[in-house]
C-alpha cells in the first residue's frame, strides 16, 4: 500500500494528522499538475498555480466527509476540483462587473496563434459547458478528459487512474475529442 493509499485511508478514518501528512507527499505532484495547467492559461492570469494546489487541497481534504478510493480517485477528485477552481475564476473574470465585457487588445498588429488549449476565459467556459452535456452522456469518457485536459496526465497515467487499458483510454480520447469539438462548434 502507497503512502498516499495509507494516508487517505487514515483520513476517512477521522485521523487529523493525516491530513496535515498527505499534503507534503503529494504537493510535488499537485504542484507539477498546477504549472502545467496554468502554463496553457493566459498570460498575465491571475490565479497562480500554488493558490490552485492550495484551494484545491483544501476543498478536498477541508470537507468533513472525505472518502477516496485509492490514489486514482484522489487524483481524479484533485482534477475536478482544479477544473471548478479555473471555471469559477473564468467565469468571475468573464463578468460585467468585473470588466469581462472588455476585451485585451494588443498594440502589436500580430494576431495569436489558435492553440488546442484554451486561450480565453470563453473558450474555457464553452469547454465547461460542453463539457457538463458529455458528462451527462457519457461519464466515464469525461473523467478521462478530466484527466488529460485539467490533470495533465498522460494517457498511460489517465488511464491507471480510470483502471483502464491504455488503447482503450486512446479510442475513449479519440471520440470526445470529437464530440466536444462538435458541441463547442454548436456553441
Amino acid at each position: 500500500m502507497s503512502d498516499v493509499t495509507r494516508l487517505l485511508t487514515a483520513i476517512e478514518q477521522g485521523d487529523r494528522d493525516a491530513s496535515a501528512a498527505l499534503l507534503p507527499v503529494v504537493y510535488e505532484e499537485l504542484r507539477r499538475i498546477a504549472r502545467g495547467r496554468m502554463a496553457n492559461e493566459n498570460a498575465g492570469h491571475t490565479l497562480q498555480a500554488t493558490a490552485l494546489v492550495h484551494e484545491a487541497y483544501l476543498r478536498l481534504i477541508g470537507g468533513s466527509n472525505v472518502h477516496f478510493d485509492g490514489r486514482g480517485h484522489f487524483f481524479t477528485a484533485v482534477a475536478e476540483a482544479m477544473r471548478r477552481i479555473l471555471i469559477e475564476h473564468a467565469r468571475k473574470k468573464n463578468a460585467l462587473k468585473y470588466g469581462g465585457g472588455h476585451q485585451r487588445v494588443e498594440l502589436d498588429n500580430e494576431l495569436p496563434l489558435i492553440s488546442a488549449r484554451c486561450e480565453n476565459a470563453d473558450e474555457l467556459l464553452a469547454l465547461d459547458e460542453a463539457l457538463q452535456k458529455f458528462e451527462r452522456e457519457d461519464p466515464d469518457k469525461a473523467r478521462l478528459v478530466k484527466l488529460l485536459h485539467f490533470a495533465e496526465l498522460n494517457l498511460e497515467e489517465a488511464a491507471a487512474a480510470l483502471g483502464i487499458s491504455r488503447t482503450t483510454a486512446y479510442r475513449q480520447w479519440v471520440f470526445a475529442r470529437a464530440w466536444l469539438h462538435d458541441a463547442m462548434s454548436e456553441s
